[in-house]
């Protein structure tokens, strides 16, 4: 019996090395398995941990190499959407030498020196989402990463690295408000005030970010990031459509910004705010 041909088990059931893909799609289509990595599946049934990821990683990456990039961001639980517009994690290994951390018996790129790689290698609006999301988890904070960003003066990237960690901040909720951001600035905007508090008659508003310096006509310009799976269906756009009445009853106007605003071409954005504003946009945009 040659070596690919010895039986793999799911379940209790054999398969060969040769029957994978079919097995794959099936036990896929049936809902038993999920891909926790490219090229790495697990029974659905076994919960997302740190256990798991370390685990997955083992299986692909060679011996003595250090886990890096997206990978090791990936295992130090950033979301896979502030890292990039593929659903899963690709592999990234180095032998390079780097500073380290041992997590499970595997060795990869400390948080830090995760978070400074990513600034200068994802494109802009990934790079500050993801550094925006390593602020937030503590694992990192500003001035750590620009003492960091220092060793890599010379390296492809160091420039963009730079621009980012001078925008990057931990009050960004999600990596769609690390996009808008960005967007904002891009076109000249300014750098917008994060997490408004406004104050009403019997509650606390809280806004993703915005210009509280009254405009023209004395109102005040809110944004908000408004994810499909919080923001969509009849009862939460009834529920977003009366918060901002009522916001607007308290002198601000407030954008709701979809996901489909920040990547598709036009830039409507930029052009209802400058609008708003009364500033003409930085255009092309620059992503």
């Amino acid at each position: 019996m040659f070596e690919y041909d010895a039986p793999y088990y799911f379940a209790g059931l054999p398969f060969t090395a040769r029957q994978v893909p079919r097995k794959l799609a099936w036990l896929l289509g049936r809902g038993q398995i999920r891909q926790v990595l490219k090229g790495v599946y697990v029974d659905v049934r076994i919960p997302d941990t740190l256990e798991l990821r370390v685990a997955a990683a083992r299986l692909v990456v060679p011996e003595g190499a250090v886990v890096c990039g997206r990978t090791a961001a990936w295992i130090h639980g950033i979301d896979t959407t502030a890292l990039g517009s593929e659903e899963f994690v690709s592999v990234h290994w180095t032998r390079e030498s780097v500073e380290t951390v041992e997590i499970e018996g595997l060795r990869l790129t400390s948080p830090v020196a995760t978070a400074v790689e990513l600034a200068m290698r994802l494109p802009r609006p990934f790079a500050l989402s993801a550094v925006d999301a390593f602020l937030r988890t503590g694992m990192a904070d500003r001035s750590a990463l620009r003492a960091a960003s220092a060793a890599y003066e010379e390296r492809p990237g160091h420039h963009q690295s730079q621009d980012i960690l001078r925008y990057a901040d931990r009050r960004a909720a999600s990596p769609g408000e690390s996009w808008l951001r960005l967007r904002l600035i891009d076109a000249g905007f300014g750098v917008p005030e994060l997490q408004l508090r406004v104050d009403g008659a019997d509650r606390v508003y809280r806004l993703d970010l915005g210009y509280p310096e009254g405009t023209v006509d004395g109102r005040r310009l809110g944004l908000e990031y408004d994810s499909d799976q919080w923001h969509s269906g009849p009862r939460a756009e009834r529920r977003d459509e009366k918060r901002r009445t009522q916001l607007e009853a308290l002198g601000w106007h407030v954008i709701g910004v979809r996901r489909t605003d920040l990547w598709g071409s036009y830039p409507a954005l930029e052009l209802a705010v400058g609008a708003f504003l009364c500033q003409h946009p930085r255009l092309p945009r620059r992503w």
